[in-house]
């Protein structure tokens, strides 16, 4: 499900370092150095050639594809209401250029039937893959859906208990939602931009060349790299796992901005990539939200009305940051907020620390 999101929320930066280098040949040319090249790079007769540079970067795709989660939205300008993590993937670039993967992973959504629900889920689709070159030297890479395999979608837990006694009805429900969002989602394909300073950004669709996307946040800073920007809703005695976040060097900080609707407090958390993982599995094992395997590395609260920014320092590695709205957070939920969601906007960079 959404697969294509994850990988271009994926270290983007890479995969077009590989590619562009390749195309220019000029190791220490600016990252966008193919839109300088003579010939009119967009000219619809350089199809060919644009397929052959690209080709040089798309065998990260499933490396990329494997390491980040991907947020699912009812709409496009929803907030998020669960997550999928994708653990397998393959791929083959086909004789006429396209990309063909096939992908498997694990998830959870929230509705207010069912809660949590878990599942898991697989895809094959295939990306009819191009670029473009904005007027300012912007790189516009396209990856639109060509064909895609019915999904198969298997719901694994349901939290609400009523809902696990009438399984036979709530489920169907649930499942046909969890189809729609993976159908949907993955039939839009997706937009990655590298701008010629070498800073990325993606969007769902295909998005007309020069509009960037919107985001809650449009936070900047010397140095800083933009990492996810979004807004998601928290339900009562659940959690949102955002990551796993890259933090590749030593003396860098997770950068965290955010601002807090809908509930009094939220707990913010920091967890390294193992003890994150094993949160995780049990989240998505077991209908309600138990205690963390591990403690966090870093904990705090988001409170109504009043923007949180904090810069978190931390080793080379891998990291979630973790929106947490159960009682074991960092601060209970309030009894008279047990039934509603927190809305969170948040924007997260790695920079150097502070």
């Amino acid at each position: 499900m959404l697969g294509s999101f994850a990988m271009a929320r994926s270290h983007a930066g890479t995969l077009f370092g590989l590619i562009l280098v390749a195309a220019s040949g000029c190791g220490g040319c600016s990252p966008n150095s193919v839109c300088k090249i003579a010939g009119p790079i967009n000219d619809p007769s350089n199809r060919t050639l644009r397929r052959n540079i690209m080709s040089f970067g798309l065998g990260q795709f499933c490396q990329q594809m494997t390491t980040r989660s991907a947020p699912l939205k009812l709409t496009a300008d929803a907030p998020i209401v669960g997550r999928f993590f994708p653990q397998h993937c393959r791929q083959e670039l086909l004789d006429n250029g396209d990309l063909w993967v096939q992908f498997d992973g694990v998830g959870y959504a929230w509705t207010s039937l069912s809660k949590k629900a878990t599942f898991s889920s697989a895809a094959t689709i295939t990306y009819n893959d191009d670029f473009r070159c904005a007027d300012d030297n912007s790189i516009y890479a396209y990856f639109d859906t060509r064909v895609i395999s019915p999904p198969d979608f298997r719901l694994n837990q349901i939290e609400q208990p009523m809902a696990n006694l009438v399984q036979g009805w709530i489920q169907p429900y649930v499942d046909s939602f969890g189809r729609q969002m993976v159908s949907g989602k993955l039939a839009q394909g997706f937009t990655v931009i590298q701008g010629d300073d070498g800073a990325t950004d993606f969007d769902l669709g295909h998005l007309p060349l020069g509009r960037r996307p919107l985001h809650p946040f449009n936070v900047h800073g010397g140095g800083r790299v933009a990492w996810e920007s979004d807004r998601t809703s928290v339900y009562a005695s659940e959690r949102d796992f955002i990551g796993p976040i890259a933090v590749q060097d030593s003396g860098r900080a997770i950068y965290i901005t955010m601002q807090l609707d809908g509930q009094q407090s939220v707990s913010v958390l920091v967890l390294g990539k193992n003890e994150g993982d094993a949160a995780l599995k049990l989240y998505i094992d077991y209908g309600a939200a138990g205690p963390l395997p591990y403690p966090p590395r870093f904990a705090d609260v988001v409170q109504y009305g009043v923007q949180y920014q904090r810069a978190v320092p931390v080793p080379a590695g891998m990291y979630y940051v973790v929106l947490d709205n159960t009682s074991r957070g960092a601060m209970p939920v309030l009894p008279f907020a047990v039934d509603g969601a927190a809305v969170v906007s948040y924007a997260i960079q790695i920079g150097d620390a502070p």
